[in-house]
């Protein structure tokens, strides 16, 4: 300030010395007409300073901070500044454009002398410049959330504000007041911050609450604000239990569904199960938009349950202890066993004593005892405590038991007073008596059986109680290879089977029986085998034989029956030996010995004597052979040729093997092929540069110096060198070793991906030897057949290409290396296929119905398969859904199953406002993506079927198959309409199982066309037709000329007979009179009844007739031409179709559940095929006397002439027709009874035909 004084002094000055130099020339003085004043302005602003001269002659300029602007209007270099106003009224107003901060300065208007006037200078003037803070910002003490009951530190500042600004503080729209304000320096000169700072306690109420902050000074219409949330924690209170009264007891095996809520808190408790102190489920939900934190509790209750305690606790954070509710469980539990003791076997007269007891119960059992249906009071009962806090009963009984008892169940029935409870256990009494006879089935005795044939005897007995047990002995001992016992009629039987052996010559084989009654009868019989010699051995006493010598060879021949033959031969020659007399031996046969005497020579070395004992009775003989081993000396050495006299170092044999293979694990032997004169005296063996010693135990050597290799292995191959020396010298060679092994297998990868339509080559690597080609085979252990062809093999790798993959290539593949050597080696590979999702779609899975009542709930369901893992998204209407917010109404759950992955959006409180949509789920994973819209709607009557299709057709059936459409909410059923030419109306089927969508409709024409549609029903009515109303024409096939008679007897091929034939046209003639009678009266009544304008129909559900009015609308179900489908009136109940002329027919369209047939596959449906169920039991029960009748071909009831394979009512709920009181004549019944009439079932099954 100082400064802009001086300099004004100086200017003031130098503006006064020309004005006295100029003075004396003055005439009229220069004035200021509006001198400046001080001006205030936002910056930003247009700021104005005025300035207006009377009589101005001088140059007028404005001096800024001591600056002189300059006398130019337009003030050059002050882009901003300019001089505006009428000059010629003496107007040099100062105007600033955009004002800022450093247009805040002393201003002055100065106007230079003239000729006529001196210099004036005018007031300083201050142009003020206020600047809003830039904005206000709350600090508070902590960003952690508050803790209720605490003080905290608030502070809000605005900084850079001139003048300083004003700041007021509010919570929760209340202001807070004991603010301590300071203003500091700010970021710019003449700019000052302002901070507040106030001390505010935390209550649970602030939760969610604002802090505001406002700020304001002159620069500012409107307050700059800061605001924010205050999070404060406080502790919940204690949780309620919801579904547990503890005065009502609850039934074990019951399932209790209890919740735990706990209102309030933040953060919202965390809940938690205990019973009796032990952790039961520490798993809650929290509602956050109601405050609730919620847990439910299945508990399936166990007896061990009763009087347990169950708590729920609640904590969170903030609380200083847990706080809980709890309540004590009385559980009633039935007792779990019921055991009864005691002798339940005696003979008669015997006094048995029983003891029923029971487990723990709640509260506890009454005892009773029944034998048959006589109750017994002789019984004494205890009741203690038991498990659980139950109780247990006991009851003892004694009783005398007597023949009549014999087969009886004694009964302990446990029961419990005044509930509903009743269980028993029981067990017969037994009276025992021994078995009446006991004989054999066995061969004659004396006859001579063969050893070596297979022999069954049978043992049997009748009476006794209980059967009695057959054991067999073989000579006294338990015999081995008997049968199970076998129960018969009046008794049991068991067989003895075995291979006759030589022992069993003479044996005794008896058969006992015994039971309780502790009585044993016998039966027995002795068999004679023949057998050839048990053994034949040849003994020779010498034990080294010489060319020259006489060797003696004896031949032992041991027991046989009948006595044997024995025979010589020595190599090719048959010789004769000296027999001895026999002697009884072993079994019951004999046994003898044979010599032979044989003078040696060379050429008997190394021949085989063979000594043979034969059977011609039987056939068969035993032989056994001795080997020859003549020692003999020539004069020379075999293999070598020996110069006498000579003397040479060791030399090897040409012959000797250079090669030498063996198997790995296995003994090798390297031979050795030497000869030398002298003789050798030492051989060492080398391998790798080393030379083998003995001290290793897997080598050793003879005294031909050939080495033996012990558990060779795969590095015991190579090259082997033997070194033999002599007084002459020493020479060497060398065998090469070669271990063969079998293979040792790995995959190059375990777990190998590729893109499906790609190609994959599935390595393996082996170590073997030797490697061989084509000792690599791949298979494929899935399901299916995959071309397997591509093989390929390259020495120890060996691959397998599979081209254009597929989903079908998923799986595991094995590699197999089989190079000879055994084992073969095996591993295993994982192929797995990445595939783009796909998802499921379908009528069933593009539409949903849910109420639309704002309470109920509902999943959509979306199912996609691939691979890698899948992800969803949903969008609702097109617009994407995001379920990580806080979302009450929508979540979405996904599961993996393998390759399939399952997400499920599940909407809460469905509106039919808001959520009546197209919801679009989108699975997609790295290699693609697929969507599928499913639209949530209200239920509505089903879709109508469509590709309807004949899957097969025979002479008197057809089979169908369609595909269902929208059930609209509701479980759907289906009923095929069908007709053919000639017939007076519809016929309709009602599927079952109702959820079908192949059937078979059965009892058809052969070689007739039909025409077939199908349409769905539910519990809102029925859909159109399949396909458009449009239907399927089928021409049955044609049937067979010959009929196979009457059931039950597959033999019979004949034709039937004439008076067969006089019967069916008697019955025929009887019936056509009264079918025309039945047409002309039912043709009156319809006269009379259009003339009255009354029809009368069967109503669903009623047993009389109702009265309807009509005018000329048409009915029903009324057909017009065979290739238009009739029009269906969606909520009738009856079917009712009929032509001039012609009767009328009612086919019921209610749900039927009991089935006339069995689900044999003969029997799938019933020949009258226009009724499928019966809803009524007592019409079943009344169907089963009904009796099976031939009738004549014709479209009207729907039968044909009998064939033999479809029976008329042939089965009624599994009951066969075969035994009720009607005689049966040649696959007719000439006699039934007259059902019971119910108006639930068509007028034909109840066996009267109009």
């Amino acid at each position: 300030m100082r400064r802009y004084r001086a300099k004004l002094q100086r200017s003031r000055c130098f503006l006064l010395s020309v004005t006295l130099i100029l003075v004396q020339g003055m005439q009229a003085q220069q004035a200021f007409k509006s001198p400046p004043r001080n001006v205030t302005v936002r910056a930003g602003a247009r700021a104005q300073l005025n300035c207006q001269v009377l009589r101005a002659t001088g140059v007028v300029q404005w001096v800024k901070d001591g600056l002189l602007l300059g006398p130019q209007r337009d003030l050059p270099g002050f882009p901003r500044y300019s001089i505006t106003g009428d000059k010629t009224k003496g107007e040099f107003h100062l105007l600033i454009e955009n004002v800022t901060l450093e247009d805040d300065a002393p201003y002055e208007c100065q106007v230079g002398q003239s000729v006529s006037s001196p210099a004036i200078i005018s007031q300083t003037v201050w142009l003020t410049v206020q600047i809003p803070p830039m904005k206000a910002y709350i600090e508070l003490e902590s960003a952690e959330p508050w803790i209720a009951g605490k003080e905290y530190t608030v502070m809000c500042t605005a900084p850079n504000a001139k003048p300083a600004a004003e700041i007021t503080l509010l919570k929760d729209g209340i202001e807070l007041t004991d603010l301590d304000s300071v203003t500091l320096s700010g970021s710019e000169d003449k700019l000052v911050n302002t901070q507040a700072e106030v001390r505010v306690k935390a209550v649970s109420a602030d939760h969610g609450r604002y802090l505001v902050c406002k700020a304001k000074n002159p620069a500012l219409t409107t307050a700059v604000m800061d605001t924010k949330v205050m999070t404060v924690y406080f502790p919940p209170p204690a949780p309620v239990i919801e579904g547990l009264d503890s005065s009502t007891p609850v039934k074990a095996g019951s399932t209790l569904k209890l919740l735990c809520l706990s209102h309030g808190g933040n953060p919202l408790a965390s809940l938690q199960w205990t019973k009796d102190g032990e952790l039961l489920s520490s798993s809650w939900e929290e509602d956050v938009s109601g405050r609730i934190s919620r847990s439910k509790l299945v508990l399936a209750v166990m007896p061990e349950d009763n009087q347990v305690l169950l708590q729920c606790e609640s904590v969170n954070q903030v609380s200083q202890a847990p706080l809980f509710i709890s309540q004590l469980l009385t559980v009633y539990f039935e007792p779990v066993k019921i055991d009864l003791l005691g002798t339940f076997e005696a003979a008669e007269g015997q006094t048995v004593t029983l003891c029923c007891h029971t487990s723990s119960s709640n509260p506890p059992v009454n005892i009773r005892w029944w034998l048959g249906i006589r109750e017994l009071n002789t019984a004494i009962q205890f009741v203690s405590k038991g498990e659980n806090g139950g109780m247990t009963t006991m009851s003892n009984l004694t009783h005398t038991v007597s023949h009549e008892d014999n087969g009886l169940h004694l009964v302990c029935e446990a029961v419990i007073e005044g509930t509903q409870f009743s269980k028993s256990t029981s067990k017969p009494l037994n009276v025992f008596y021994p078995p009446q006879r006991v004989w054999l089935d066995n061969p004659p005795v004396g006859v001579p059986l063969q050893s070596g044939q297979s022999l069954r005897l049978l043992c049997l007995s009748s009476g006794g109680n209980p059967p009695g047990q057959l054991t067999w002995f073989k000579n006294g001992k338990a015999a081995q290879g008997t049968s199970k016992q076998v129960n018969l009629e009046r008794g049991v039987s068991r067989d003895l089977r075995f291979i006759l052996h030589p022992s069993d010559n003479l044996a005794i084989y008896r058969c006992d029986v015994t039971n309780q009654a502790k009585k044993v009868l016998s039966a027995q019989t002795r068999l004679k085998v023949q057998f050839a010699p048990i053994k034949v051995e040849i003994v020779v006493k010498q034990s080294v034989l010489r060319r020259g010598d006489t060797v003696s060879l004896l031949c032992l021949c041991g027991s046989s029956n009948p006595k044997a033959n024995v025979s010589w031969t020595v190599g090719p020659n048959r010789l004769r030996g000296i027999e001895m007399a026999g002697k009884p031996a072993e079994y019951g046969g004999v046994s003898f010995k044979s010599t032979l005497s044989l003078t040696l020579t060379s050429r008997h070395h190394q021949e085989r004597v063979t000594c043979k004992a034969f059977s011609e009775l039987l056939s068969e003989g035993v032989s056994s052979s001795y080997t020859l081993n003549v020692h003999w000396l020539n004069k020379g050495l075999s293999g070598m040729l020996v110069l006498v006299g000579v003397v040479n170092s060791p030399e090897f044999n040409a012959d000797m093997p250079k090669d030498v293979r063996a198997l790995e694990d296995d003994v090798v032997y390297l031979p050795l092929m030497v000869s030398a004169n002298p003789k050798v005296t030492t051989c060492d063996w080398i391998y790798l540069g080393k030379k083998i010693v003995e001290a290793d135990l897997r080598y050793s050597w003879d005294s031909d110096f050939v080495l033996k290799i012990r558990n060779v292995t795969r590095h015991d191959a190579g090259v082997y060198t033997v070194e033999c020396a002599n007084e002459e010298g020493q020479n060497r060679i060398s065998t090469v070793l070669h271990i063969s092994y079998a293979p040792r297998i790995k995959m190059k990868l375990d777990l190998v991906h590729v893109d499906m339509g790609g190609t994959i080559d599935l390595m393996c690597e082996v170590e073997a030897n030797p490697v061989v080609s084509g000792m690599f085979t791949w298979k494929w252990l899935g399901d299916g057949d995959i071309d397997l062809e591509h093989q390929h093999e390259d020495g120890t790798t060996g691959w397998l290409t599979l081209f254009n993959v597929t989903r079908a290539h998923s799986g595991s593949y094995q590699c197999d290396v089989d190079n000879g050597i055994y084992p073969p080696a095996s591993v295993r590979t994982q192929l797995v296929v990445l595939f783009k999702p796909q998802l499921r779609k379908g009528p069933q899975w593009s539409k949903v119905t849910a109420h639309g009542d704002d309470a109920s709930s509902v999943d959509l369901v979306c199912q996609a398969e691939g691979i890698p893992k899948v992800h969803f998204s949903w969008a609702k209407n097109g617009m994407d859904m995001d379920f990580s917010g806080d979302t009450t109404r929508y979540a979405e759950h996904t599961v993996r199953v393998g390759p399939v992955h399952t997400s499920t959006l599940h909407i809460e409180n469905v509106s039919a406002r808001l959520d009546y949509a197209i919801f679009t789920c989108t699975a997609s994973n790295t290699l693609g993506d697929d969507s599928v819209d499913i639209q949530l709607l209200s239920t509505s009557r089903p879709e109508p079927p469509s590709n309807l299709r004949l899957l097969h057709v025979s002479n008197d059936s057809v089979t169908l198959e369609w595909q269902p459409g929208f059930n609209g909410g509701f479980t759907q059923k289906f009923r095929i309409r069908y007709h053919w030419m000639g017939s007076i109306s519809y016929h309709y089927v009602d599927v079952f199982p109702p959820s079908t969508t192949v059937y078979t409709v059965r009892g058809l024409l052969p070689a007739t066309t039909y025409n077939f549609s199908v349409n769905a029903i539910n519990d809102m009515g029925e859909s159109d037709f399949a396909d458009g109303n449009t239907f399927l024409t089928v021409t049955t096939k044609e049937d067979s000329a010959v009929y196979p008679g009457p059931p039950g007897n597959a033999d019979f091929t004949e034709p039937l007979g004439v008076w067969h034939y006089v019967f069916m046209i008697s019955v025929s003639a009887i019936l056509l009179p009264l079918s025309c009678m039945s047409c002309l009266l039912l043709r009156r009544w319809k006269k009379h009844q259009s003339q009255t304008g009354e029809r009368s129909i069967i109503s669903k559900g009623q047993d009389k007739t109702k009265t309807e009015r009509f005018t000329d609308t048409p009915s029903r179900y009324t057909s017009t031409e065979l290739n238009t489908a009739s029009t269906v009136e969606t909520n009738s109940t009856v079917y009712e179709s009929y032509d001039s002329g012609g009767c009328h027919y009612y086919y019921p369209t209610e749900e039927l559940t009991n089935t006339l047939y069995t689900d044999e596959a003969e029997h799938q449906e019933p020949h009258g095929h226009e009724y499928e169920e019966v809803s009524n039991e007592a019409i079943q029960q009344n169907l089963q006397h009904f009796s099976e009748i031939s009738a004549p071909s014709d479209p009207l009831f729907g039968f044909q002439p009998w064939s033999g394979k479809d029976h008329i009512f042939d089965q009624v709920h599994g009951g066969n027709l075969n035994g009720h009181n009607g005689e049966r004549r040649n696959g007719l019944f000439t006699e039934y009874p007259s059902p019971t009439m119910n108006s639930k079932i068509p007028f034909e099954l109840a066996g009267e035909l109009v």
